[in-house]
């Protein structure tokens, strides 16, 4: 029931030790997620976790993707199936904000395909929060399932899990166990109970980070290196603590 979102190794490593099974690997997480280095991926694959969810997402901005891009996402795609992710996590849009039918079944080919090559009966395909910006959530819910995505992740079109709530209900009603329904988006120890009994979805995903000190002595913090207001000594990361609780309050 319960997907960790890891940005990097030390998260990966972390989410195991607090007993996730399950992750979605990605960088760039200040900027929404991006697809990861392949030698992350490989140091995920060899950790030994179970389900390695990999982002396929070429760059931070919108979800409408030019064909070089695409190209690029089919690569990226073998290449994460090919290195032992079981799972990608996809997502294109039409300028009209609708799902992108012909470049979604493009890349689930390529997935499946992939899957085959590597010997796998079966590569899990999530359309990722693309869903939240689309245009009508209910037409781009049916969208996806008759594309045969495996899992919807979505906060219910809105800022936040908790916020989109009334939507992620209708979701999940609306796709009747076709498809799994993952909310996420501020998703925590102290909300994760109460997501699941409102709103009925299927899974939730949390990046389950806290902010960890550096192991710098020597520090210069008027050099920023990231965004505004970010903190180079004392990044995000996920938390096995954390971790642990999340997996506590979803496999009562």
């Amino acid at each position: 029931m319960l997907e960790i979102c890891c940005g990097d190794l030390a998260s990966v490593l972390a989410a195991k030790a607090g007993g996730a099974r399950r992750i979605e690997l990605c960088s760039g997480l200040l900027e929404g997620g991006l697809t990861p280095s392949m030698g992350l991926i490989r140091a995920a694959v060899a950790s030994g976790l179970p389900e390695i969810n990999v982002l396929i997402r070429p760059r931070p901005g919108d979800f409408l993707y030019t064909p070089e891009e695409l190209l690029l996402m089919e690569s990226d795609i073998r290449e994460s199936i090919g290195a032992g992710a079981t799972g990608v996590v996809i997502g294109v849009l039409t300028p009209d904000g609708d799902i992108d039918i012909e470049a979604c079944r493009r890349l689930i080919e390529v997935a499946r395909e992939a899957g085959r090559e590597a010997g796998r009966e079966h590569v899990n395909i999530t359309f990722h929060r693309a869903f939240d910006v689309s245009r009508d959530a209910d037409k781009s819910l049916e969208d996806i399932i008759a594309l045969g995505f495996d899992c919807v992740l979505t906060s219910g079109q809105a800022p936040s899990a908790v916020s989109g709530a009334l939507m992620l209900s209708h979701l999940v009603r609306r796709a009747r166990g076709r498809i799994a329904i993952m909310a996420g988006a501020g998703v925590t120890p102290a909300n994760a109970q109460e997501l699941l009994e409102v709103t009925g979805v299927d899974k939730l995903h949390s990046t389950a980070r806290k902010p960890i000190a550096s192991r710098m002595k020597f520090r210069r913090p008027r050099v920023p290196m990231g965004a505004p207001g970010t903190d180079e000594y004392a990044p995000l990361s996920t938390s096995p603590d954390v971790v642990a609780k999340l997996v506590a309050k979803t496999h009562k």
